[in-house]
């Protein structure tokens, strides 16, 4: 098993089911309230621990209750959190809002999930590891991890997620050899002039499956057809089995097949976290290729 870092954000998710996301002014009722550990980084790290990697968390929590049951159940689930560091104050808190159809509207509080530094793991750890995830965090701390880990010729991936076009990721973006964007995302790198070539750039597109673009060469995969209950997490899920894919050594075509299945399990269940399995996942993919 190989030794996959994932850096980012480590947050603690109160999701409310209702059954419409309500206007401006109006009111929905509320028919389900779920509570679990969420955050993009120790998502990918929960799916990576199930798909047999060794996924080692660098992340921050407060040093309060909820902190400690983040703690306690990314450990429970596989996880190093060796390198989970609790800092003064509260860990950060997601309200994520889902309605009939898994369309997801998200709330945050602050926190202290970029309380973290690049120096909070030591260089032989990163040099131990066969890959870098980067997930949202500070854009100084996402280019020092990076100059880590080529210092190491450790390869490196990052998914910058829904505030790429409001923080300064250009040159984590540009320096890394994955990046993966929604739809959205990709519009504004693409704007930005941040992708370079050589780069592998996977686009997903939710119930439309995804596609990788590498040196002028494209390849999709159509995903799956399931009933959507959450949506909340499913990116972070395809991330974890395309990187535990790869790790595994897969084909890009075979990585995209097996990012979709995570992805499709992840939306039929409420929560960001997701507990997969190969079993699981073949259960998929076995007749998609």
């Amino acid at each position: 098993m190989s030794q996959i870092v994932c850096a980012g954000h480590v947050n603690w998710d109160v999701t409310l089911q209702v059954d419409t996301l309500p206007p401006p002014d109006g009111e929905a009722a509320v028919e389900r309230r779920f509570q679990a550990g969420g955050g993009s980084a120790s998502n990918t790290a929960a799916v990576l621990a199930g798909l047999d990697c060794r996924p080692l968390l660098l992340g921050s929590v407060g040093s309060n209750e909820t902190g400690e049951l983040v703690r306690r159940e990314l450990e429970q689930a596989g996880v190093d959190c060796t390198y989970l560091i609790q800092v003064a104050g509260d860990t950060t808190v997601k309200y994520l809002v889902v309605d009939g159809d898994g369309q997801v509207m998200v709330l945050s509080s602050e926190g202290v999930n970029e309380a973290f530094d690049a120096t909070d793991i030591p260089a032989k750890t990163v040099a131990e590891s066969s890959h870098l995830h980067l997930t949202g965090q500070e854009p100084e701390t996402a280019e020092k991890l990076i100059e880590r880990a080529h210092e190491q010729d450790i390869s490196v991936s990052f998914d910058p997620g829904r505030r790429v076009d409001s923080r300064a990721y250009g040159p984590s973006i540009s320096a890394v050899d994955t990046v993966f964007l929604n739809a959205r995302e990709m519009a504004v790198a693409r704007e930005k002039g941040v992708l370079r070539s050589g780069q592998c750039i996977v686009t997903k597109r939710g119930g439309d499956g995804a596609a990788l673009y590498q040196d002028g060469e494209t390849i999709s995969h159509p995903g799956f057809s399931v009933d959507v209950i959450d949506t909340t997490g499913a990116g972070d899920a395809f991330a974890g089995g395309f990187l535990a894919a790869r790790d595994a050594g897969f084909s890009l075509d075979e990585a995209l097949a097996v990012g979709n299945a995570c992805g499709a399990i992840a939306v039929q269940s409420v929560g960001a976290r997701t507990t997969l399995s190969w079993e699981r996942v073949a259960e998929y993919v076995e007749n998609s290729l």
